[in-house]
């Protein structure tokens, strides 16, 4: 079967669903293969094990594999093959090699569409096959310079120059100039004792290297009490807690999964300090790929003091309930290992906090309860909280994100029906304008020239069984520039959504979240409107003027380096760029063989 669209033609074969999961044992082979679905044999180079859980694929630790790292080997003379596996329906956890692994993580889809993890490979340039070779550098820089993991000047020495106006900080990235990287976290930074002496934390996430993680926490910190709150199952839980044998400071907490596809998607940190309580929500998975040369984007609070003894557990709210909400989204897991930190939130004063948290949790939800969670709490927010503005059926909804889902045969089965209603709500006023809908996610020329390349496309697992059902979908899409922060080369993991002023520049309101652009994520509508159903646990906050007193925010053009300017800082380029022509989405189970990446690699889904 072949599909033609503005954006790309592609291949595949007829028997291809993505309503099964279709297993891949992950094999390599010296010749490209068609990026059909196959039950393969498991290869003499590599094993992959998997899971049927189709809708994330993470692999924390492959020595050589797909979601950010590396690859094995380059050869800016003589383009890499990159032979991938394009079917992985599970997602498979092991520990990494001194973080020179890849892994896959963030797939979204709610209908069990098939995803995958791509295995690289080293292909000579002579016609002759041979073994692959599986290599642990890193590849050269395409910039002309060498990278080192951890220059001098990378990690805080001294208190970091931040903006706490907003709390709204991007991530720091290998390879780009040193400007970029001023005010911008890495995760080593967020544990510094710089921000607080630690005695215990948790860590809620997707997918996880806990020996990676470990040496993140300093030396003084690292044998802390760790909580890790988990969506994995059998096998992969299995793994998840081989890896943490020889770290008896870290407990886990299976989050419970009860509708087919979700996910515990969930990237939080919480800190408890011997001076007080913070809180990071995050769109980093913990492993070191996503904190290397991905544009990654968190809110990191204040630290929250504790209450004077005997206070009422009710004490300490903020004007935007983020106690509350914070605690309802902790009581959702129903778990007994969470309890203790229910209880010392409850004893700690978070009246600073200044936004609005909006989570998603598994579940059929009736009546009021449909408005607590996924994109129904987001309408119900903005309707309480977000202020009309003049004209504001020109005002865009801007979605940006680094996973798709499968979102219905045509626009209005979900995307301009029920999100675009939320995404457009402004207040208590009855207008519901079908305004302008920009998505900003990489076409394969932002991917192939990224500083990782084309394996920086495993963290962008969109399918070609997803794409070729929805081509409607392609119309939307606007390139991934973002020329202010430096980041238009470090491909975006991060997911934001916003409304903006038709001159793009003013935003009636921000959100930065894990949920990308999926019902899985963010609840679909169900038996006429009188239910909605949600598949995952997804978390980010909601930025409203209005809790800043402001009408509007300003949008901080250029947010490097770091200012005090009102101006919000923005992640990407405004206006988006509308793809050209020539333009395709990345797609990450077909090949792109034509032009080498910046690396001199070529990517041959197998």
């Amino acid at each position: 079967m072949s599909q033609d669209s503005r954006h790309g033609k592609w291949a595949i074969s007829s028997s291809e669903d993505d309503d099964e999961a279709i297993p891949l044992s992950g094999a390599t082979t010296s010749q490209p293969r068609r990026p059909a679905a196959s039950s393969q044999g498991p290869s003499q180079a590599a094993t992959v094990e998997v899971k049927p859980e189709p809708a994330h694929t993470p692999v924390s630790s492959l020595a050589v594999g797909l979601e950010a790292g590396r690859p094995a080997a380059t050869n800016q003379l003589n383009p890499s093959k990159y032979e991938t596996g394009p079917s992985l329906a599970g997602k498979r956890k092991k520990e990494a090699s001194d973080g020179s692994g890849w892994a896959l993580s963030d797939s979204d889809d709610d209908d069990g569409d098939v995803k995958g993890k791509s295995l690289g490979k080293k292909a000579p340039p002579s016609p002759k096959a041979k073994k692959p070779k599986v290599e642990t550098e890193r590849p050269p820089s395409p910039y002309g310079r060498l990278y080192i993991d951890d220059p001098e000047d990378f990690f805080e020495s001294s208190f970091p120059c931040l903006s706490d106006t907003y709390r709204f900080y991007l991530n720091k990235v290998t390879g780009l100039d040193r400007k970029y990287n001023s005010g911008a976290l890495h995760i080593r930074d967020i544990l510094s004792p710089l921000f607080g002496t630690l005695k215990e934390s948790v860590q809620f996430n997707y997918c996880f290297d806990i020996a990676w993680m470990v040496k993140q926490y300093p030396s003084e910190f690292r044998d802390r009490p760790v909580l890790i709150v988990h969506g994995d199952k059998r096998e992969a839980k299995a793994r998840l807690l081989q890896q943490a044998k020889p770290f008896p400071h870290i407990h886990f907490c299976q989050a419970k999964l009860d509708i087919a596809f979700g996910t515990h998607h969930t990237k939080m940190i919480m800190l408890w300090y011997e001076e007080g309580f913070r809180v990071i929500i995050t769109t980093s998975n913990l492993i070191r790929a996503d904190w290397y040369q991905k544009t990654q984007g968190m809110w990191m609070s204040p630290v929250f003091p504790r209450l004077p003894a005997g206070s009422d557990e009710r004490a300490g709210e903020s004007p935007t309930f983020f106690k509350r909400d914070l605690l309802e989204y902790l009581a959702s897991y129903r778990a007994p290992e969470i309890e203790e930190w229910i209880r010392r939130i409850g004893e700690h004063d978070l009246s600073e906090a200044r936004v609005y948290l909006v989570g998603s949790t598994p579940g059929r939800y009736v009546g009021s309860d449909m408005e607590r969670w996924g994109h129904l709490r987001l309408r119900k927010l903005l309707n309480d909280h977000a202020d009309p503005v003049p004209g504001e059926e020109r005002w865009p909804v801007i979605g940006q994100f680094s996973s798709i889902g499968s979102l219905g045969l045509d626009k209005t089965k979900w995307l301009t029906g029920e999100f675009q209603r939320t995404m457009t709500t402004l207040g208590k006023s009855s207008l519901r304008p079908d305004t302008p809908m920009h998505l900003v996610y990489p076409s394969v020329e932002d991917v192939r020239t990224s500083l990782e390349g084309y394996p920086a496309g495993g963290s962008l697992p969109y399918s070609i069984q997803t794409a070729q059902k929805q081509l409607w979908l392609h119309s939307f899409f606007h390139r991934w520039k973002a020329t202010a922060t430096g980041r238009s080369h470090a491909m975006p993991h991060i997911k934001t959504y916003m409304r903006a002023s038709p001159d793009f520049t003013q935003l009636a309101w921000f959100l930065v979240t894990s949920a990308n652009l999926s019902k899985a994520a963010w609840g679909a509508l169900e038996k006429n409107g009188t239910q909605v159903m949600v598949r995952s646990y997804e978390l980010g906050v909601l930025y409203v003027p209005s809790a800043f007193n402001m009408k509007t925010f300003p949008v901080h053009k250029s947010p490097f380096p770091v200012s005090d300017s009102a101006g919000f800082p923005v992640p990407f380029d405004l206006p988006p760029t509308c793809y050209s022509p020539k333009d395709q989405p990345w797609i990450w189970n077909i090949p792109y063989s034509q032009a080498p990446d910046t690396n001199g690699n070529v990517w041959v889904p197998s």
